[in-house]
């Protein structure tokens, strides 16, 4: 594979501190009026001059949210060179001919599309061409293959895992000639299994990576800590998303999407993890959202965190998170308790 060196200092300056996740304008669990969709653009767009950061996916309500991310920004007259979107490739849209979509069903509402997985050197390109007739004047110039953990769980033997795996290489060589021939500025990948993107990092030159799920305040393993280390020697850009590991952290029942079992050891486990986090934050007047964005940004190597939101008043409070300032005395009293086994997190803040 002929390989594009990452144009650092250019990729860089293109994160801003906050990225925007629009999963939910692709009616990611609710379906969301246009109205609402059209709030959360003005809103991001306008919290994050001069320059705004979205991340879509083909698989974001099978192409709904690059449509209606396309469609906000036109009617708000966003320029396009004010705008940079990153573009997770490998789902492609298809007529939808069942009741609910294949996909993920029961995930997405509303939708009149459904989805198909094209992985490999002509599905990724194709994914890229649709991704930008979707998005109408717009165009993504950071991309991706999205989810090539989930992708190469479908492998039922070594053999086809090592099919399934060639068809990812396949796709990110497709990737290289978008880069080379200038149709995009970076190529990077994003994963809840952050040891497939270091498997894809030891073989194709990446600009960037989103980890997902795996970099919070409540897991952090330190291999993983390590692996971000080396990352930023090799100039590679992190972008921490799923700081809330899926919502629990600030409130939801769901631990990286998953319903939590209060009647398991397991989940009496987090649920008395959280109530000693929420009760520090209480103590310190620090909101248990300002904690996991802190903890989560001030990671040597992060460079952004990523955030989504169906409610545009929401948008403003994502963004005034990166000026919070939390004094240590919380994070003396965090590891006090237990609840940070690692201070190295702690110790880069400092």
């Amino acid at each position: 594979m002929k390989i594009i060196q990452p144009r650092i200092e250019q990729v860089q300056s293109q994160v801003p501190p906050v990225v925007f996740g629009t999963s939910g304008l692709g009616n990611l669990y609710e379906e969301v009026s246009y109205d609402t969709k059209l709030a959360i653009v003005r809103e991001c767009v306008k919290h994050t001059e001069p320059l705004t950061f979205f991340d879509s996916a083909g698989k974001y309500g099978a192409g709904l949210s690059l449509e209606s991310l396309g469609k906000c920004l036109a009617q708000l007259g966003v320029e396009p060179s004010k705008v940079i979107i990153s573009n997770k490739l490998g789902w492609y849209r298809v007529p939808l001919e069942t009741a609910e979509p294949t996909f993920e069903p029961g995930v997405w509402k509303g939708l009149d599309y459904d989805a198909v997985q094209r992985i490999s050197y002509d599905g990724i390109k194709a994914c890229f061409e649709q991704g930008n007739q979707l998005l109408g004047s717009y165009k993504a110039q950071w991309v991706s293959v999205h989810d090539p953990d989930e992708y190469l769980a479908r492998a039922k033997t070594p053999k086809e895992e090592e099919m399934l795996y060639q068809d990812i290489i396949d796709a990110y060589q497709a990737l290289q000639e978008l880069k080379e021939a200038g149709e995009v500025t970076a190529i990077g990948v994003g994963s809840k299994n952050w040891n497939i993107i270091k498997k894809i990092a030891n073989e194709v030159q990446l600009d960037w990576v989103m980890i997902a799920n795996s970099l919070t305040i409540h897991d952090h393993p330190m291999p993983l800590l390590n692996f971000i280390s080396e990352l930023k020697r090799k100039g590679v850009s992190v972008i921490n998303s799923a700081v809330f590991n899926g919502g629990f952290l600030v409130g939801s029942d769901y631990y990286n999407y998953q319903l939590v079992d209060r009647n398991t050891e397991y989940g009496r486990t987090l649920y008395e993890w959280r109530e000693k986090f929420w009760t520090i934050c209480k103590k310190f007047g620090v909101t248990p959202a300002e904690a996991c964005f802190n903890f989560g940004f001030n990671i040597e190597g992060v460079v952004s965190i990523a955030l989504n939101t169906t409610k545009p008043n929401k948008v403003q409070v994502n963004v005034e998170m990166v000026k919070k300032e939390i004094q240590d005395k919380f994070w003396d009293e965090i590891i006090a308790e237990g609840l940070i086994e690692t201070r190295i997190c702690y110790e880069n803040r400092k």
